[in-house]
């Protein structure tokens, strides 16, 4: 294989090995896109020069067709702008008749051949259809306008006839004295020159599928030299030998050639998927960079209107509580909704579902077996006290001697004593009556005589937990009261959810 080939063999593989190791990186927007992808050119190409002819890009006496093909490296940076690294190599040719040596005032007829050029540059691309026209409209186009700037190495065989004198004769630039043109490149024992190249163009892309995209590009390649062709205006004499060798600056411009080309590309990436219509689903796949705005993949933010907002709150609304969990009608401690007797006698003592019992009863019959029970009765009552007062009455102290009585039998049993007062004062205050009837409650069964005063437990909460209305006599009355509830030891707490506990 020529050395030539195999640099660029070693260009293109270097292109590659970079770009799969970070095809897998995606654009970090508010969904993952794709951004890398991969375009193959081939096409023609025309020089543009001393020999060449201008009039309608027509091909000189001695000038064949040419061609060459390339491949780049894209990264989209955003929807509108990338870059890329493209390489190529190709062939230039190029002649005129009667060119004319200011030197020697000869006439020639000379064609000049680049039988195989390498260029490498960093182009810069921006989307114009992106840029004039916006997302909405062409949406499978894309224009691209690309700048960049690179590196040729080529060298030139040049034919010429002397039209004055007849002589016919070549010469090649693939000699040491190349160098003193722009430099050297060694390969395959020939000699190239180097120079700087500056690639101008144009592309449009039509975007087939997911995964394939297929353009035209023209790119204009201004290089950085005169002696593309070996000729430097008038001063080059192909006979003398003159003018080609030096840096003498011609009256022409810097030589240039230009490159059209069918492009195919590929975008790599996971998942790839394409719009439908402008319509975008980001959980269907990653859409490419080079097409998709990602704006696009934003979901529109839901604005809820007020009957959207009424129905909503609606439907999440929890079901009302049953207010029976909240009444005691009977005043006996137990809550409507498991009150078994709703309408017990005011000062009843009831079981824990609110039936009436006769404590005096329950008391014989543990007397009569002279044992307690092994499970202790749930019981409630209450016991009323006078307005701002935690003075226990006289019915009610011998309610609480019995259930000393009682409680002194089983031991498996507590009592709980809940204070609660009228709404007749402020918050504070009534809190503070609450406990002061509590305290008192306890006093009392302590010096009943209760074996173990660690059995006693005291919540208050003031007004806050009313049996009945604080608009009447008999309801100010009934909210006036301490509750008693004996309770078996395994139940830890009351039923109350919350409150104000020594």
């Amino acid at each position: 294989m020529k050395r030539k080939n195999l640099y660029v063999a070693l260009i293109c593989l270097s292109l590659l090995s970079l770009n799969t190791s970070a095809q897998n990186r995606t654009y970090e927007g508010p969904n993952k896109m794709n951004t890398w992808s991969i375009t193959g050119y081939g096409g023609i190409t025309k020089f543009f020069g001393d020999l060449t002819e201008y009039n309608g890009f027509k091909r000189g006496d001695n000038e064949k067709l040419t061609g060459g093909w390339g491949l780049s490296i894209n990264k989209q940076l955003s929807p509108i702008f990338g870059v890329q690294i493209v390489g190529f190599n190709g062939r230039l040719q190029g002649s005129k008749a009667g060119h004319i040596s200011s030197i020697t005032n000869h006439e020639y007829n000379a064609t000049f051949n680049s039988p195989s050029f390498v260029q490498v540059s960093l182009d810069g691309t921006a989307n114009l259809n992106r840029l004039l026209f916006g997302y909405k409209k062409l949406r499978r186009w894309k224009v691209d306008a690309h700048l960049g700037w690179g590196i040729i190495y080529y060298h030139t065989d040049v034919d010429y006839i002397n039209v004055t004198t007849g002589q016919e004769s070549s010469f090649s630039t693939n000699t040491d004295a190349s160098s003193k043109t722009a430099g050297k490149w060694e390969r395959n024992g020939s000699t190239y020159t180097r120079e700087w190249v500056m690639p101008v163009g144009l592309s449009v892309h039509y975007e087939l599928t997911p995964r394939f995209d297929l353009g035209l590009d023209y790119t204009h390649n201004f290089v950085n030299t005169e002696k593309l062709d070996a000729t430097v205006g008038g001063l080059s004499d192909y006979s003398k030998q003159a003018g080609i060798w030096t840096f003498a600056k011609g009256e022409s411009n810097n030589d240039a050639y230009g490159i059209a080309t069918i492009a195919l590309t590929y975008k790599l990436g996971k998942n790839a998927v394409m719009a439908k219509k402008g319509k975008y689903d980001a959980g269907s796949g990653r859409y490419h960079l080079r097409w998709a705005n990602p704006q696009s993949l934003i979901p529109i933010p839901y604005n809820p209107t007020m009957e959207d907002a009424d129905s909503i709150a609606k439907a999440n609304m929890p079901k009302p509580v049953d207010p029976r969990l909240y009444t005691d009608s009977d005043g006996d401690g137990v809550a409507d909704l498991f009150d078994k007797e709703p309408n017990t006698p005011i000062g009843s003592i009831v079981s824990g579902g609110g039936v009436a019992m006769d404590l005096d009863k329950i008391i014989r019959d543990a007397i009569k077996n002279n044992l307690p029970k092994d499970e202790c009765e749930a019981l409630f009552s209450n016991i009323e006290f006078d307005t701002d007062k935690a003075i226990i009455r006289n019915p009610s102290k011998e309610t609480l001697s019995k259930v000393v009585e009682l409680l002194n039998m089983r031991t498996n049993c507590r009592i709980v004593l809940v204070g609660h007062t009228d709404a007749r004062a402020s918050d504070a205050y009534n809190v503070s009556l609450s406990r002061r009837r509590v305290d008192a409650a306890k006093r009392f069964l302590i010096r009943a005589g209760i074996t173990d005063p660690s059995r006693i437990i005291i919540e208050h909460y003031g007004e806050y937990r009313p049996i009945a209305e604080n608009t009447t006599v008999e309801g100010l009355q009934s909210n006036r009261r301490v509750e008693i509830k004996i309770l078996p030891n395994n139940t830890i707490r009351s039923t109350y959810p919350a409150g104000f506990r020594p």
